[in-house]
């Protein structure tokens, strides 16, 4: 069993992914700074999910540390390597969004790149060989060729977020090289499910149909998304684990998505379908930065990690939903 420090670890995707290490065995650290982007209540009701779970489970306390604070703050970051045994770095945490990233260009560099570098830094000088970087389908922009394969070119960038996660993608690649840290680069498929970022579509529509009030609908419906189940993402990083614990130096990159697009207009009516609820659609045209489509070839990460999604978009909406009216 492993201690494995998951950074964001309050958030959406680390939340579900601190309990999965926990059910499994391993001691989780978790760094996250409980930031404002949105209401910093939902990752304190995230932890205290986990905390749950470690109660229901018996799982001792002293499995489970968080420390609040930001990656930018070397110090801290310092500290955490030092106070603990650390075999693996997760690295989720980042300013994330891209429409935002337009406003606040600095700031996302700021986070996203010089976070990174403080966490590789963190493993090179503390001797912490493994790290999975949680990157991102934006990456692949306006590729004309679909679906979008590891492969191809990465190089034009259409938001400062998606620059930011290229940039670490390549910090990746160079304490590699120079310091022979393995890692392996993640790029995730618009991630949805139970606890999925209030700002994100299917969480914002849901609640905005459930208050009767209109939804942005950029464009005309057909921009397309390769929507992926969090329980899909949460298998993909483990086999991530399972597959950079081998003793080799190694990098790699791999995308996890579902290898099937929805369109803009499809997910909606799924949405009402759920609901049993009709949606009041305010059409706007689309927003500089967003892509026409993301769709994953998996292939890759099927053949080296044995990745294998197997949840159905109407069933993860349902699974979504009902945590929703839950938890309103």
């Amino acid at each position: 069993m492993k201690a494995i420090l998951v950074t964001g670890g309050a958030g959406f995707i680390g939340s579900h992914l601190a309990e999965s290490l926990l059910k499994n065995g391993h001691n989780v650290i978790i760094i996250d700074n409980f930031n404002d982007y949105y209401d910093p209540t939902i990752k304190r009701n995230n932890i205290l999910e986990i905390k749950k779970t470690m109660n229901n489970l018996q799982i001792e306390e002293g499995k489970f540390i968080i420390y609040e604070g930001d990656i930018r703050d070397q110090k801290l970051v310092d500290n955490v390597f030092s106070e603990n045994k650390i075999d693996m770095v997760i690295h989720l945490a980042a300013m994330a969004g891209v429409r935002y990233s337009i406003e606040q260009p600095k700031y996302y560099v700021d986070v996203n790149v010089n976070g990174t570098l403080n966490l590789l830094e963190a493993c090179r000088l503390h001797h912490v060989n493994k790290f999975i970087f949680a990157s991102s389908s934006s990456l692949y922009g306006n590729n004309k060729k679909v679906p979008f394969s590891e492969l191809d070119s990465v190089d034009n960038p259409i938001s400062p977020y998606a620059a930011t996660k290229k940039s670490g993608e390549v910090l990746c690649h160079t304490y590699y090289h120079l310091y022979d840290i393995s890692c392996a680069c993640l790029r995730f498929f618009t991630v949805y499910g139970p606890r999925q970022r209030p700002d994100l579509a299917i969480h914002k529509f849901t609640n905005l149909i459930l208050q009767d009030k209109m939804i942005p609908f950029y464009g005309d419906g057909t921009t397309e998304r390769d929507y992926t189940y969090i329980d899909d993402i949460i298998d993909g990083i483990t086999k991530t684990i399972q597959w950079i614990s081998k003793e080799d130096k190694k990098y790699d990159i791999f995308n996890l998505g579902e290898s099937k697009t929805i369109s803009l207009a499809m997910m909606v009516k799924t949405i009402e379908n759920t609901l049993g609820k009709k949606a009041k659609l305010n059409i706007m045209p689309m927003q500089p930065g967003d892509v026409q489509r993301t769709f994953s070839d998996i292939s890759k990460a099927k053949k080296i990690l044995q990745y294998n999604p197997t949840t159905k978009f109407e069933h993860g909406i349902k699974q979504f939903i009902e945590w929703k009216l839950k938890n309103r």
